[in-house]
């Protein structure tokens, strides 16, 4: 088949929808459905199974719902992408759904105008969101707890990582550290590489206010 006939996966759990959606991306010359499901476990099993480069995934779907299915897809690789499609208006569900991993969001109001541009967005590498997403997006950003994101992302580091971030915060240098936790001065300046990738921290006051901010030098 010719590689640039982008495979798609309807999921969705009422079978009239599932061929309201096909007739749209019927309409398009560059698409080919190449199977359906009507639960969320169905989807992830099938994803794999057709090789598809797009799932249109419902969210309210029996067994397993569509933001499980999408955590179950996404985990095992980047491909196929996934495209949200719900009645749910974007407050309710985007930032839960980009979080999840999948590559878009788009209301079923908007199916018949918008979903053969949405999918070929995320098959091509996109995040597609409709326009007023991004007043969500800010709003549901701004919204959020300070301390719990930091406490999050240092939660993302390995053990390891974070006693080299709490030792340098603490004011001990790559040598210190390195005899505290019975490794090389070397692998310290590895593992600090590390956490400036993941935390974007790169002096030691980074480190301190980080550490302030997460109690933890009392540890």
């Amino acid at each position: 088949m010719d590689d640039s006939v982008i495979r798609v996966l309807v999921a969705d759990d009422h079978n009239v929808v599932r061929s309201g959606l096909k007739a749209v991306l019927g309409t398009a010359k560059d698409m080919i459905v190449v199977g359906e499901a009507a639960t969320g476990t169905e989807a992830a099993a099938m994803a794999e199974r057709c090789d598809a480069d797009v799932v249109v995934m419902d969210l309210d779907m029996p067994d397993g719902d569509g933001l499980v299915a999408t955590k179950a897809i996404v985990a095992r690789g980047p491909r196929p992408r996934i495209l949200i499609l719900t009645m749910h208006t974007e407050e309710e569900y985007l930032l839960p759904v980009l979080q999840a991993g999948a590559a878009g969001y788009l209301v079923k109001s908007a199916a018949d105008r918008e979903l053969v541009d949405a999918v070929r967005a995320v098959a091509h590498g996109d995040v597609y969101v409709q326009q007023s997403a991004g007043r969500v997006l800010v709003h549901g950003l701004t919204r959020r707890d300070p301390a719990k994101a930091d406490r999050e992302r240092y939660e993302g580091l390995s053990a390891r990582e974070r006693d080299v971030l709490r030792l340098t915060a603490q004011g001990y240098t790559g040598p210190e550290i390195g005899t505290k936790l019975a490794i090389s001065a070397k692998t310290v300046d590895t593992y600090k590489q590390r956490i400036h990738e993941k935390l974007g921290l790169g002096h030691r006051a980074d480190y301190v206010r980080l550490a302030v901010r997460l109690d933890l030098l009392t540890e």
